[in-house]
């Protein structure tokens, strides 16, 4: 077991730091005050001393043989709630019909919705260049650790979750999407107005329209990216696909970018998931592969490793049980999946 995942420590501050440097993500920004801030509420939620719905949970691999972080990845348990309500555009169909011409057509409109109850939502998706296409997939592996946290604490989070997928941008992070539309009723750049939005959205509801936009009236650049997945971003986005997360018909209100979503209790990582005992350790052959997890003292630590089944619970390698402290006897949360 070379590689660990485990709830992000105040000591990770500053290769988090580096780490986020090299991306430009809104909810893991490269800014050591911000980034101190979720740490200590990662670690508040990780010990259960923050209600389920203001709790924030922030993961990272450990390249235990170099001691460097590879990656990141967060769940903020619920994204929208009374005072700070999750806002989107849906995409919606309108029939237009001339009896006198006969001509019809079927325009898309956006309509701006905002919801005070919101589901669970997944970002901060975070993997150093020097560690991408290695074939352990820490990509893969950090991304997927987050529903196995669930599947251990399904009463934590919402009946839904959500995912906001980052959509082509073009060169300096300008969004076309942005430029078309919220600009023009707010005269925010793009990258102010996302920021305000973290701290306070009154201005959306304020500002933008309330009735739904024709987006034949929308710049042809702004259109072509609407509710698309940008190329950096589309291995998550087929990740999320092969464990049931389907397009919502969603889309950001500042980029355009697509909403992914699953039911919590469907998807893969969680429904196949299951509590097993870790048996003694013998000479099995490990020939299937899993995402285990395991909680201890408030503190979260898991890895993708090897496995047997075995009467009464499971086989783990002497790597495993050593890299996670195990013993024979303890439960793990085990998820299988496929390949090494």
């Amino acid at each position: 077991m070379n590689f660990l995942l485990r709830g992000a420590t105040v000591q990770d501050l500053k290769q988090l730091s580096d780490l986020a440097a090299q991306f430009s993500l809104l909810n893991l920004p490269s800014d050591k005050k911000v980034l101190s801030e979720k740490i200590e509420r990662s670690l508040a939620s990780f010990a259960g001393d923050l209600p389920p719905p203001e709790a924030e949970y922030l993961f990272v691999v450990e390249d235990l043989e170099q001691g460097q972080l590879a990656g990141s990845s967060l769940i903020i348990s619920k994204h929208g709630n009374e005072e700070s309500p999750h806002y989107y555009f849906k995409i919606l169909k309108r029939n237009r019909f001339s009896e006198d011409l006969g001509i019809g057509f079927i325009h898309q409109v956006l309509r701006l919705c905002e919801d005070a109850n919101g589901p669970t939502e997944i970002g901060g998706l975070l993997i150093d260049r020097n560690y991408r296409r290695r074939p352990e997939k820490l990509g893969r592996q950090i991304s997927l650790i987050r529903f196995v946290y669930m599947g251990m604490n399904p009463e934590d989070f919402q009946p839904r979750v959500l995912c906001e997928l980052t959509p082509p941008l073009a060169e300096g992070g300008r969004s076309e999407f942005w430029e078309a539309l919220g600009r023009r009723f707010t005269g925010l750049p793009y990258q102010e107005a996302d920021l305000i939005s973290q701290r306070n959205k009154e201005f959306i509801r304020s500002l933008f329209p309330e009735e739904d936009i024709y987006l034949t009236l929308l710049d042809s650049r702004a259109r072509l990216v609407l509710g698309r997945v940008g190329q950096e971003t589309r291995p998550a986005q087929h990740l999320l696909e092969s464990i049931g997360f389907k397009y919502l018909q969603e889309v950001d209100p500042f980029d355009g970018g697509p909403h992914f979503g699953a039911e919590l209790q469907d998807i893969s990582v969680v429904k196949n998931g299951g509590w097993v005992s870790v048996l003694e350790s013998n000479r099995a052959q490990f020939a299937k592969h899993a995402l285990i997890g395991i909680k201890r003292e408030g503190m979260f630590r898991g890895a993708q490793t090897a496995y047997e089944d075995q009467d009464g619970g499971v086989v783990l390698p002497a790597m495993t049980m050593r890299g996670l402290n195990l013993g024979p006897g303890e439960k793990v949360f085990l998820s299988p999946v496929k390949g090494g």
